[in-house]
């Protein structure tokens, strides 16, 4: 479904990036992310639980008034009952692309642990929610919880089910980080061909890190035929994080060869958007991480560039020498159009830093642009 050489970033730095201990953000901050996330053009933003708390309720409402007219569709999780589907659906509301979002355990030890469901008692509860969602709301996704340890009979009917009730999109989670990409794969094929219908829905993929394998198992199951990752910046998420989104996008772009598929994300973005959600988050990027860290193009990288994700060169270092003309000019090669105003609050920030340290690097001018009052305009 949709465009086959394209995969849709469904980004959910917002939801589950949030479990990450220590990761709350405040409204204020929510919605920066998520103006963020526009102009970085994700496809789907998961701006929240509107039945976790009357906060995420309320986050999610604003963020779907907020990104009309924007592009991009919002999400909102909900649990297979109708009381998460009435709150999710009133949430999003205001949304031009409301997305529905529901999860459900499907393996055994995720039914008898959190739903004390049978699984056929399990069954009939994804007939009537999916059932139901649809007819609030056109786009809903399926989540079926720990699919990759649930019986593969088992989850194929669930899946049917789930499509003949209406789910436009099929997400098959690698909850606990536990696969490998040659079985993630292979769970996308064996899927492919055992369901009914689902040559008719997008598949989805959606993969923690535990054993360090979240990349890897996305882009396997992308060759398997998923049309949709789901991801976070800088892969924060709780306990070992999720896929990052940077390391998919740019091991499409890059890799063409290899895997044959693009998104539509404006890359030149990518280290902002990491910058900002470090601060916000008060979680840091080490610095060999991939794509976004401070030592990821030094020495350079021969088949990607540093402005490319948004870096304006190398360990790029700016000195007091450079006045406000030079700031500017650098601060746009980083992606920043300030205005007057802003650029005025932000050289005296800059020659205050130069004093200490003689040298400004990229990393603390992002810093400081994102630290300003207003919230500058992106290029």
């Amino acid at each position: 479904m949709g465009n086959p050489a394209m995969v849709k970033i469904f980004d959910t730095t917002l939801r589950d990036g949030e479990q990450s201990p220590g990761a709350t953000m405040t409204l204020a901050e929510k919605l920066l992310v998520a103006e963020r996330l526009a102009d970085l053009r994700v496809d789907i933003l998961e701006a929240g639980f509107p039945a976790a708390s009357l906060a995420d309720f309320a986050a999610v409402k604003e963020i779907a008034r907020r990104m009309q007219g924007k592009g991009v569709a919002v999400a909102a999780l909900a649990r297979a009952n109708a009381n998460d589907i009435e709150l999710a659906w009133e949430a999003l509301r205001d949304a031009e692309q409301p997305v529905i979002h529901i999860f459900m355990a499907t393996s055994d030890q995720f039914q008898q642990r959190h739903l004390s469901l049978c699984r056929e008692e399990a069954l009939q509860r994804v007939r009537a929610m999916i059932s139901y969602a649809r007819r609030l709301c056109p786009t809903v996704e399926f989540s079926a919880e720990d699919a990759t340890r649930t019986e593969r009979e088992y989850l194929y009917r669930v899946l049917e089910t789930a499509i003949r009730q209406g789910a436009t999109t099929i997400n098959l989670p690698d909850t606990v980080g536990y696969s490998s990409p040659e079985e993630y794969g292979a769970l996308f094929r064996q899927v492919c061909k055992h369901v009914p219908g689902i040559e008719a829905v997008t598949l989805s993929a959606h993969c923690h890190d535990d054993l360090g394998l979240a990349t890897a198992n996305a882009l396997a199951a992308i060759r398997a035929g998923a049309r949709q990752v789901e991801v976070t910046i800088n892969g924060i998420g709780e306990r070992a994080g999720n896929t990052a989104l940077e390391e998919v996008v740019m091991a499409l772009r890059t890799r063409a060869d290899a895997f044959g598929v693009d998104t539509r994300i404006r890359t030149e973005h990518l280290v902002s958007a990491s910058q900002l959600v470090s601060r916000l988050t008060g979680l840091p990027v080490q610095p060999n991480k991939a794509i976004v860290g401070a030592n990821a193009f030094a020495p350079d990288v021969t088949f990607m560039t540093p402005q490319s994700v948004g870096r304006a060169e190398v360990n790029g270092v700016l000195c007091k020498q450079a006045g406000r003309y030079g700031l500017d000019a650098h601060l746009r090669q980083l992606g920043y159009r300030l205005s007057a105003e802003q650029l005025k609050r932000v050289y005296r920030r800059f020659v205050t830093l130069a004093d200490e340290k003689k040298i400004v690097t990229d990393d603390d001018l992002i810093y400081m642009v994102e630290c300003s009052r207003e919230t500058p305009v992106a290029i």
